[in-house]
């Protein structure tokens, strides 16, 4: 079964945990985006780095579920209202062909939609996957439009469904998802709260449910029992002959026959033999299904079935999907089953790429036999003898020298993307893959055994224990320079330090020289620095003071480092959270310094407390705003006096319930003469008391989503529009992903409307800022997406911005 959904956060893990677990289903989740446009609860990653989050969440999840996970290359560019503008975004036929990719490669039997593919979807991204699921169902066989070089060997869906989840009016078809396991000793309600709980990144934490959980799908095509009403099914597989027997009239070779019919056999014998204390006494019977398996599909694994159906393409790729997939779990239950174990440790995580590594081999025999060992099985390892004996309860040590040749990275990154889409291949496989690992073979009674391990670097942490986190390659010397975008003044003196860091993978001590390149007006303190770095982990930052003036518009600052005679220009921020595996994503060195025409109140001294996927206040800070980060917890305490200014982040009273219990003291702050501006948050904004003068929030919420959409001034003469800047049209100019979110629709007449906008088509909506005079201050309320623009460099944005701390407060000076 294919689930096919838009986002991380839409599939079912109910449903999913229920099929794989439980009915040992060969389920996948097949997202179209990888959640790039949203937002980070736990963190601040935005756009691709976001993606990479809620990648490595997916497989987590499914690591829990029991299914596998497959992506198309579709970049999600954030909030989309129909399908005309997801389709402007993303390129329609391409993303068609990937999920007939996957389709094709994964081979379901049974496709369920998330979505209906239809206006009640909301989300346009929802309903464009919504019809593409369908396509793909629909098209998947035609070679015609999708030939079989570029998109796989064809394959027919048998049955399509869309989901209908807790609603049963709209259902054909109901599963009680939450069944319990005696065998696991817990619910697949359980194992799916688990699973949906990995979606940290959007505080999706969920209830381990007991008890009955009724899930609901509704059929809307099928192959095979179109005659059958479809409220008379009682699985998504009535009609699918799911036996090996579906094969005999189509295979004729009277020995591949004999092993068709002897399988079912063997699978009941193998667990009627089972016995959980002496799982080696399966080694020959599994051996002996991995056998017949062979016989009846030889050479699977690298090339298609030779005689099935006549050479019918559908069965015969069924047929190889099945084997091969059998295979595996035969191949799997015998290296469990055997009692052997490898662990392949390095002694740091990160290696120079291209560079030699030894790598320390440990194979245990935790069986009851002594076993014959052959490998390691790559020849440029090293050589060893054929075979080595192990005893029982022994240990083979190895010591192997591998080399590992490319950058460790998010691999659909490593070709970049083109607007909406990635240009690397959609995923033709489930995850990915280890950056090294190590395979040998035991023959444990008398049968040979695959062994493979991942080769990963091992440490205990004091608190958390046992830390394994596969191999990492990198650039012997990797070299970073701030963040991609920053903020200068234009037109004004520039004396600022760029910090450029050194972070050496080599074990070796080097010495390392580094260059910066400037733009045409400014000018740094020496055209080069040196440092040496000592070895492996060894960390130098190097400090250039750079002077000038810069006209308005986007400069570009970039360092190299040399070394050894090889030039390094790129380096890497890691994404680490304790519920994923360890990333590394690359970039050049290279910062666009954007200059931006704009006036600072000399006074101006801001608090600021930071929000969801908030990375403002550095914007600030660069374009010379004095800014003191506050912590939610420390508000009660802390002499808010000092500031002209307090700004409250993105959804942080959503984020953080101390900041709810603070909110009057900040209320108050403005009362007394101070400036309070408040970005958006969601419908907790509507609480009483939360702002000074009541706003509805409609659901859905309006917004504006198009990054273009046209943006009138109401009064161009309002001060957060004409003090300390002069706002203007060309402001709004290069906004990204949207303009504002989770707008009020009707607010008090106590506060001045500012701006109007509305996406095509739809009402006006004046939301987008209030402000309102506060006591002796001034409260400012905005729903634009400030949080997106400043650190993407945003010159209009960020001239906003400090008009609208600045409200209230003396004016610049020239």
């Amino acid at each position: 079964m294919l689930l096919i959904g838009a986002h991380p956060d839409d599939e079912d893990t109910n449903l999913m945990a229920w099929l794989s677990r439980g009915r040992f289903i060969e389920t996948a989740y097949l997202s179209l985006t990888r959640g790039d446009g949203g937002q980070n609860v736990i963190g601040n990653e935005l756009g691709e780095a976001l993606g990479v989050v809620r990648t490595e969440e997916l497989f987590a999840a499914r690591g829990i579920d029991g299914a596998q996970q497959y992506f198309t290359r579709a970049y999600d560019f954030g909030f989309s209202k129909d399908t005309a503008d997801t389709w402007a975004q993303w390129p329609r036929d391409s993303i068609l062909g990937d999920v007939v990719r996957i389709v094709r490669e994964f081979r379901p039997h049974v496709v369920i939609g998330i979505f209906s593919g239809t206006p009640r979807d909301g989300h346009g991204q929802h309903q464009a996957t919504g019809i593409v699921a369908r396509e793909a169902y629909d098209l998947s066989a035609d070679t015609a439009r999708f030939p079989v070089a570029r998109y796989g060997t064809a394959w027919t869906p048998l049955k399509f469904y869309r989901a209908a989840r807790g609603n049963a009016e709209a259902g054909t078809l109901g599963m009680d998802v939450g069944e319990y396991s005696p065998l696991r000793g817990e619910s697949y309600g359980e194992i799916a709260g688990r699973s949906r709980s990995q979606h940290k990144s959007q505080a999706f934490g969920a209830l381990e449910r007991k008890g009955a959980i009724m899930n609901y799908v509704r059929r809307e095509a099928s192959r095979v029992n179109d005659a059958t009403a479809p409220t008379s099914e009682r699985s998504i597989f009535d009609g699918i002959d799911t036996t090996w027997s579906r094969f005999r009239p189509h295979v004729r070779d009277p020995r591949r026959r004999e092993a068709l019919d002897a399988l079912p056999m063997a699978f009941a014998a193998l667990r009627k033999a089972y016995d959980p204390f002496q799982p080696a006494t399966l080694v020959p019977m599994l051996a002996e299904t991995g056998n017949l398996l062979g016989w009846l599909c030889p050479g699977v694994l690298t090339r298609p079935c030779a005689d099935a159906a006549d050479r019918d393409p559908q069965v015969e790729a069924d047929l190889n999907a099945s084997v091969s997939r059998a295979l595996w779990r035969v191949v799997g239950a015998t290296g469990v089953a055997s009692g052997v174990a490898i662990e392949a440790a390095v002694a740091r995580e990160v290696v120079p790429v291209g560079m030699p590594t030894t790598v320390r081999v440990a194979l245990y025999n935790r069986s009851a036999d002594t076993i014959d060992v052959s490998g390691p099985m790559r020849s440029a390892m090293s050589s060893f003898p054929a075979t080595r004996r192990v005893p029982p309860r022994g240990v083979l040590r190895d010591s192997l020298v591998i080399t590992i040749d490319s950058l460790t990275q998010p691999w659909w990154l490593a070709r970049g993307r083109r607007g909406a889409a990635f240009l690397a291949p959609a995923s033709a496989s489930p995850g990915s893959r280890p950056s090294a690992a190590v395979a040998y073979v035991a023959m444990v009674r008398g049968h040979a055994v695959p062994i493979v391990a991942p080769v990963q670097y091992r440490y205990a942490d004091d608190v958390r224990g046992d830390i394994r986190r596969a191999v990492a390659a990198a650039p012997a010397i990797s070299i970073t320079l701030g963040e991609e975008r920053q903020y200068a003044r234009a037109n004004t003196p520039l004396d600022r330090e760029v910090a450029v860091r050194l972070l050496s993978a080599d074990t070796a001590s080097r010495e390392v020289r580094v260059s910066l390149q400037l733009p045409q007006g400014l000018a740094a303190d020496s055209a080069t620095r040196s440092a040496v770095l000592s070895g492996h982990g060894a960390v130098r930052t190097l400090m250039f003071r750079v002077r000038g003036r810069l006209p308005p518009g986007l400069h570009r600052i970039a360092a190299s480092a040399e070394s050894n005679g090889q030039r390094f220009d790129v380096g890497y921020a890691l994404v680490d959270y304790e519920h994923i595996s360890r990333q590394y994503m690359y970039r050049p060195a290279v910062t666009l310094l954007s200059a931006v025409d704009v006036r600072v109140p000399p006074a101006l001294r801001v608090g600021y407390i930071t929000g969801v996927s908030d990375n403002v206040a550095p914007s600030l800070v660069q374009l010379g705003v004095p800014v003191t980060v506050l912590a939610p917890r420390d508000l009660a305490s802390t002499d808010l006096t000092r500031f002209t200014t307090i700004v409250v982040g993105p959804r942080a009273y959503d984020a953080f319930p101390e900041l709810v219990s603070a909110n009057q003291r900040l209320l108050d702050f403005a009362r007394r003469g101070g400036t309070l501006v408040v970005q958006y948050g969601q419908y907790e904004m509507t609480q009483p008391g939360l702002m000074p003068h009541a706003i509805t929030i409609h659901r859905p919420h309006d917004r504006v989503t198009h990054e273009t959409s046209p943006v009138r001034m109401l009064n161009a003469d309002e001060p957060v529009l004409s003090v300390p800047n002069r706002i203007s049209a060309q402001d709004f100019e290069g906004w990204v992903q949207e303009r504002s979110l989770y707008m009020p629709r009707t607010f008090d007449d106590r506060y001045r409307v500012v701006l109007e906008m509305q996406d095509p088509g739809e009402q006006a909506n004046r939301g987008a800022i209030l402000v309102a005079p506060l006591g002796q201050g001034t409260y400012v309320y905005t729903t634009l997406a400030l949080f997106r623009q400043l650190p993407a460099g945003v010159a209009g944005a960020a001239r906003l911005m400090v008009n609208l701390l600045s409200a209230g407060q003396p004016p610049a000076t020239p």
